[in-house]
C-alpha cells in the first residue's frame, strides 16, 4: 500500500463510511476520517463556529500525515440534511470552495448514492 494519506470530510452516517473509505484507499492509499452529521451542509451553511471546529480537526490530519487531498462527502437520504439530491451536490460545491479557503491540500467533492457508488461532484 502507498504510503499516502487521504482525509475524508464525512457524515457519521455509517452507510457512508465503507464506500468512502473504499475509494479513498484506491485513490490515496491511507485514509484518514472526520465525522459530522450532515457534513454537507455544516460545511456550506455554519454555523461558524462547527465550521471552525472542522477546520482545526482537520489541521491535525494533515499536519501528523500530509495528506494529498481532502475529500468533502455528502449521501444520499441523509438525517441531518435532508434535502433533494440537487441541493446536495450544491452544499458539496459550496463546501469545497470553504475548505479550498482553508488553503490546505487539492479538496475534491464526492456524493454516495444509495448502493454506496461514489460519484465525484466536483474537484
Amino acid at each position: 500500500m502507498r504510503n499516502r494519506f487521504g482525509t475524508a470530510l464525512n457524515c457519521i452516517d455509517g452507510r457512508t463510511q465503507i464506500p468512502v473509505t473504499e475509494w479513498l484507499k484506491v485513490q490515496y492509499g491511507l485514509v484518514d476520517l472526520i465525522t459530522e452529521p450532515g457534513m454537507d451542509r455544516v460545511l456550506s451553511h455554519g454555523p461558524a463556529c462547527e465550521v471552525a471546529r472542522l477546520r482545526e480537526n482537520t489541521i491535525v490530519s494533515l499536519t501528523a500525515y500530509a495528506s494529498q487531498v481532502i475529500a468533502v462527502v455528502g449521501h444520499f437520504d441523509c438525517a441531518a440534511n435532508p434535502v433533494s439530491k440537487c441541493q446536495h451536490f450544491k452544499d458539496i460545491a459550496t463546501s469545497t470552495q470553504v475548505v479550498r479557503s482553508w488553503g490546505f491540500a487539492h479538496v475534491i467533492g464526492l456524493w454516495v448514492d444509495e448502493y454506496g457508488r461514489i460519484e465525484v461532484v466536483c474537484t
